[in-house]
């Protein structure tokens, strides 16, 4: 099989367990490529473990299966770079929670088993996409797997959202930010401001205001369909726009598009795990602690 290997390439520690990965590759005779960055990082702490590695150089790659070895933002990072190529990606846990990389170092040699044995699960994930008028051009990738959110800037003072559904409906926040989120974002940062969890099968958008100044506004979901337009009133005059922490400034007036994008992205899990079952290994989901 062919790989193509992206990683965290600055935090030594969480790479001590690595050489299992390039191991377990060579048991099976197979070739891999390793993202120039992680490439460096990998021969200046572990010389050695990656002699025979190709070079990833730009997106202009091809492989089977591409490996993640980080924590959730180093496998939001190697989704931009797979892009609408299609090839599912794996992630392998290096990091803290690691939700969408799922797969610890103790089941690499299993999971890397799995893989050639064509037993393991691809799950289908929507993907969201930001479009801005004339007032600011997005610079990086406009896709995201997690979220888009509007947020402040440089200012403690709040800001007005005017939020308008399929060019209908328009709600109006305020609120330091709005994030749109996918359903995998929705154990990210949306969650993390009272937003609900959502299966990743699910076909829906969640809009959930940061630090609402009315009781009133709730988190909404909405269908994948919906196209959400934002108008931002800033004290700064600007605001940051994030696309899977990839942030940007831009000015106010600034109409920003949000709407599902043309394409899905595949991720792998190991044969036998399920969203319910990450939910409570990760996140102690209905635990009881008494």
């Amino acid at each position: 099989m062919r790989f193509a290997i992206f990683g965290n390439s600055y935090q030594t520690k969480k790479c001590e367990k690595i050489a299992t990965l390039f191991e377990t590759l060579r048991k099976h005779g197979d070739n891999y490529a390793i993202d120039r960055p992680f490439l460096e990082f990998l021969n200046r702490e572990y010389p050695g473990i990656t002699n025979d590695a190709a070079v990833i150089d730009g997106n202009n790659f091809t492989a089977d299966i591409v490996i993640s070895y980080g924590g959730d933002g180093t496998l939001l990072r190697t989704a931009s770079r797979v892009g609408d190529k299609g090839i599912p990606i794996l992630g392998i846990n290096g990091g803290r929670l690691g939700f969408l990389t799922a797969i610890s170092h103790d089941e690499i040699e299993k999971t890397i088993e799995q893989l050639h044995n064509n037993n393991y699960i691809i799950e289908q994930r929507g993907m969201i996409q930001a479009e801005t008028d004339s007032h600011c051009c997005l610079k990086s990738y406009p896709y995201a797997l997690n979220e888009i959110a509007v947020m402040k800037h440089d200012s403690s003072s709040m800001m007005t959202l005017e939020t308008t559904l399929n060019n209908t409906d328009t709600i109006v926040y305020q609120a330091d930010g709005l994030i749109v989120a996918a359903p995998s974002g929705s154990t990210g940062y949306s969650l993390s401001v009272g937003g609900p969890i959502i299966a990743p099968d699910a076909n829906v958008f969640v809009l959930t205001p940061i630090a609402s100044h009315s009781l009133n506004v709730r988190p909404i979901v909405v269908n994948d369909d919906t196209e959400v337009r934002i108008k931002v009133n800033s004290r700064s005059r600007n605001f940051l726009i994030a696309i899977d922490g990839r942030n940007e400034s831009c000015a106010e007036n600034t109409i920003i598009t949000i709407k599902k994008a043309p394409y899905r992205l595949h991720i792998i899990r190991s044969a036998g795990s399920s969203f319910i079952k990450n939910l409570r290994d990760k996140m102690m989901w209905g635990a009881d602690t008494r």
